[in-house]
This record gives C-alpha cells, structure tokens and sequence, in this order.
C-alpha cells in the first residue's frame, strides 16, 4: 500500500485476507500508528523511493486516494506496474457535477464531502477527473481491467470507459490496472 497513512487497508487486508501486506508512508506520524498496530510499514516518498523496489516483487500495488498528491503521477504509475503484476488506483473525481457546479456559480474552489480541504490547505497538486485518467493510462500503453465509480456515500456506480457519464457523476474513481 503506497501511501498507506495510519494502515487501516494494510490491517484490514493482514486480519481479513490472511493477506501479506506491507506499506510505504511519507509522515512518520502514519508510519508510528501502523507500526504501533504490528503492521510492516517503511517512511517514504513514492515519487522518489518505489524505484528502489525490484520488478515484479508483489502481487498487488495499492495507491489509494494518492495519486493526486504525488508530484509525478506517471512516474507513480508506471513503477507501480514494474514492481507489482497488477495496481489498484483510486482517485477523487475532480470532474464531479458539484464541483463543477461551484466552480460556475460560486467562483471558488470547490469543497465536498469528497474534497473537504480548502485550496490553500489540501494535499491535492494535480486535479484530475475520470477521463484525465483513462487518457493518461491509453498513453503509457496501461490496460484498465476493472473500473468502478462512487457516489458521495460510497455506492458503486456504472463506469463505461465509452460513456461520459460517469465522470459527471462519480465522486471517486477505482481501477484495476495492469500493463499491456
């Protein structure tokens, strides 16, 4: 789990899938609170520390509700699918009707249920929506397997790469991604 925060999935993943989970976190308050839990968890950067990991070395590579705080997306991706056989990113949908409805009417950067910080406080460098991100993976030759969308209460919506849709109404976005 890339980005894994206090490592809340990783616990999740170690206590109900018998999985072996491991993590890479930037703020040593999130590596102590994982650590404390028993959890094998590393600090680092994942814009500059996943080159260090060998090609193929797991199963799954998980970056949840990352990607728009890294500061190289691609970069993230593409070792993401060096090192692991499959990725599972998820992301909030900047393309989302409320926040392109107060954009238009307030002039403001949006604040959702989704997006909750103000733009001078949000860890969130680069904005991107559903179609921004199904571009990027047609660009590095990356195939989208599975991709769901959420609404503001987490229920799974239809996500049909062809269908514009889903960008205008999906809150946040779930792929399972592998390379070509």
């Amino acid at each position: 789990d890339v980005g894994c925060a206090d490592g809340a999935l990783l616990a999740f993943l170690d206590r109900h899938k018998n999985v072996d989970a491991r993590g890479i976190e930037l703020s040593m308050s999130g590596v102590s609170a994982a650590v404390a839990q028993g959890l094998s968890v590393i600090q680092g950067d994942a814009d500059t520390d996943l080159k260090d990991y060998p090609d193929q070395a797991f199963d799954y590579v998980v970056l949840s509700q990352t990607l728009q705080a890294t500061w190289d997306p691609k970069g993230v991706i593409n070792h993401m699918l060096r090192i692991g056989r499959h990725a599972i990113v998820s992301f909030p949908n900047f393309g989302h009707w409320q926040v392109r409805w107060q954009l238009v009417t307030r002039g403001r950067m949006p604040v959702t249920g989704v997006l909750q910080d103000q733009w001078f406080d949000t860890p969130n460098i680069h904005l991107c929506t559903l179609q921004d991100f199904v571009a990027l993976c047609r660009e590095l030759d990356i195939t989208i397997e599975q991709g769901i969308t959420l609404d503001s209460e987490g229920n799974k919506l239809r996500w049909d790469a062809r269908r514009r849709t889903a960008n205008l109404l999906g809150n946040q976005a779930v792929f399972l991604l592998t390379r070509r």
